[in-house]
C-alpha cells in the first residue's frame, strides 16, 4: 500500500498553521464532553451533567501536562538534564500516553475531591470516555508519519510506504492501535459499563486491556531510535515495560471489586437475616 498523500496541515488562518494533530486533540476532548454528558444523565453516575465539562477542562490538563512530563520522564530523561527547558517547549513535539494517563489519574483524584465523590467512581465514569480519543489521537499520528511501524515484507497485504521513508514497507501501527485502543476499547467498555458494576471494575477494565492491546502492537510498532538498543531481555520495547504494571494493577482493580462486592453482599444478607430473626 502506499500512504495516502496527506498533509500534515489541514489549514491555515492568518499565517497560522493548523495541523491535523491538533484537531483530533480537540475532537478528543469534544466526544469525551459529548459521551461524558450522556453519562452523566444516568441515574448512577457520580456526576451532573453541568459538571461534565469541568470535569473535561480537568482532564485536558492533566492530559497534557502529564502527556509532556511523562514523555521526558520514560523517553528522554538524559535530554532533559542537558538542557530542562526542553521540558517546556512542548510546540516541538513529544507526548506520552502513560505520562498522560498518570496526568488524568491525578486530575481525576482533585476533581473527585472537589465533587465530594471517590476516585473509583470518577474513574469508572471517566473510563468509557477515553478510547475513542485515543483513535483520534493515533490517526493524527497516522497523518503526521509518526510513530509508524516496524519493516515489514514487502508482499504483505498491510505493507505501506510512508513519504518520510520511501524505501522500507513498514506496519501501519497508528491504524492498528486507533482500532485497537479506539474502536474495540471502546465498544467494550462501552457494552461493560451498561449495566451497574462493582467500583472499580469499569476503570480496572480500561487499564488491563489497554496494557493488552499496546503490549501485542509494540510488537510491530518502531521504538524510538534512540530506544532500540535499550530494549530489555532484548526484546521488550520502553512501551511494553510501561504497559505491564497497567495490565496487573488493572487485573488486582477488578479482583478487589469482584471481592469486595461479593463481601457487601454477603454482609447484606447477614444483616437482613438478624433483623428477620429479630
Amino acid at each position: 500500500m502506499q500512504y495516502p498523500d496527506i498533509d500534515p496541515v489541514a489549514f491555515s488562518l492568518f499565517g497560522l498553521k493548523v495541523h491535523w494533530y491538533g484537531i483530533m486533540y480537540l475532537m478528543a476532548f469534544a466526544m469525551a464532553w459529548y459521551l461524558g454528558m450522556r453519562r452523566a444523565r444516568r441515574p448512577q453516575s457520580p456526576i451532573a451533567p453541568d459538571q461534565v465539562e469541568d470535569l473535561i477542562m480537568f482532564g485536558a490538563f492533566g492530559v497534557i501536562l502529564g502527556g509532556r512530563f511523562g514523555y521526558v520522564l520514560f523517553y528522554h530523561f538524559d535530554k532533559f538534564l542537558v538542557d530542562p527547558l526542553w521540558l517546556f517547549r512542548v510546540w516541538e513535539g513529544g507526548m506520552s500516553f502513560h505520562g498522560g494517563l498518570l496526568g488524568v489519574c491525578i486530575a481525576i483524584f482533585f476533581y473527585a475531591r472537589r465533587t465530594k465523590t471517590t476516585l473509583l467512581q470518577l474513574g469508572d465514569f471517566v473510563a468509557p470516555l477515553v478510547p475513542l480519543g485515543l483513535g483520534f489521537g493515533r490517526i493524527g499520528n497516522f497523518i503526521g508519519q509518526e510513530l509508524w511501524g516496524r519493516v515489514t515484507d514487502p508482499d504483505a497485504p498491510w505493507a505501506m510506504y510512508f513519504p518520510n521513508d520511501p524505501m522500507n514497507p513498514r506496519h501501519p501501527s497508528q491504524l492498528y492501535q486507533a482500532f485497537l485502543e479506539g474502536l474495540v476499547l471502546f465498544a467494550i467498555l462501552f457494552w461493560f459499563s451498561r449495566k451497574p458494576r462493582p467500583r472499580g471494575a469499569v476503570g480496572g477494565l480500561f487499564l488491563a486491556l489497554y496494557g493488552c492491546f499496546r503490549f501485542i502492537v509494540e510488537f510491530v510498532r518502531e521504538p524510538d531510535a534512540h530506544l532500540q538498543d535499550q530494549l530489555w531481555l532484548g526484546w521488550v520495547t520502553r512501551g511494553q515495560v510501561l504497559s505491564l504494571p497497567m495490565i496487573i494493577a488493572g487485573l488486582l482493580l477488578i479482583a478487589w471489586a469482584y471481592s469486595m462486592a461479593a463481601k457487601e453482599k454477603r454482609n447484606g444478607k447477614t444483616e437482613n437475616s438478624s433483623a428477620e430473626e429479630a
